[in-house]
């Protein structure tokens, strides 16, 4: 399984960190690379950029109880994605869905939101938005110099429901998880691959 201690030690401590930061996958994924003797692939931070992910659309129920609200919309370059988090506040999270589509369409009317990118990825959280948030903002986070991410746009909010558009510069591999804290605050991250 593991050639020498050195590499046991780096994969422990590269889990130890994943756990720490509310990063890691889940422990069956985790034991599964464990065994072909590679976490490079699933660790966030890793040196290797060859994650398993897919194009198609990905989506999660929601957990329960009073969800969280669309507060707040963040953006940040790695080395091998670009990833955007969602601030949902306190409560459970809400459902969501976030998969490519031809053309985002704006919550209620049906508009089509125009997006710099040769992609679209639409984002719907199946709650609503806080009335700070900028719910039909063409600018919600500025990814100027960014390698894959083109423009964050917000695609409305109303009947329980609300739509964000990412544009990307092609149809890249991503994946969309749910990090809790702090306290009761939750987030829903979306990372798009920098290589097909």
């Amino acid at each position: 399984m593991f050639k020498s201690i050195p590499m046991l030690a780096g994969a422990a401590a590269g889990v130890y960190l994943a756990v720490a930061t509310g990063a890691a996958p889940p422990p069956s994924q985790l034991l599964a690379h464990l065994s072909h003797g590679s976490l490079s692939s699933v660790l966030p931070g890793s040196s290797s950029c060859s994650e398993y992910w897919g194009t198609g659309s990905q989506s999660g129920a929601a957990h329960g109880g009073h969800a969280g609200k669309a507060l707040d919309v963040r953006v940040g370059a790695h080395h091998c994605y670009d990833r955007m988090v969602i601030d949902l506040g306190p409560g459970a999270v809400p459902g969501y869905r976030v998969g490519y589509v031809g053309t985002v369409r704006s919550e209620g009317s049906g508009q089509a939101v125009p997006l710099r990118g040769r992609a679209q990825l639409e984002i719907t959280l199946r709650g609503g938005a806080a009335s700070s948030f900028p719910a039909w903002g063409s600018e919600l986070a500025n990814v100027s110099g960014f390698r894959v991410f083109r423009q964050v746009a917000g695609a409305g909010s109303a009947g329980g429901s609300t739509e964000i558009g990412l544009g990307v510069r092609g149809r890249r591999p991503f994946r969309v998880s749910v990090l809790h804290g702090p306290g009761r605050d939750s987030r829903l991250v979306i990372d798009v691959a920098r290589h097909r």
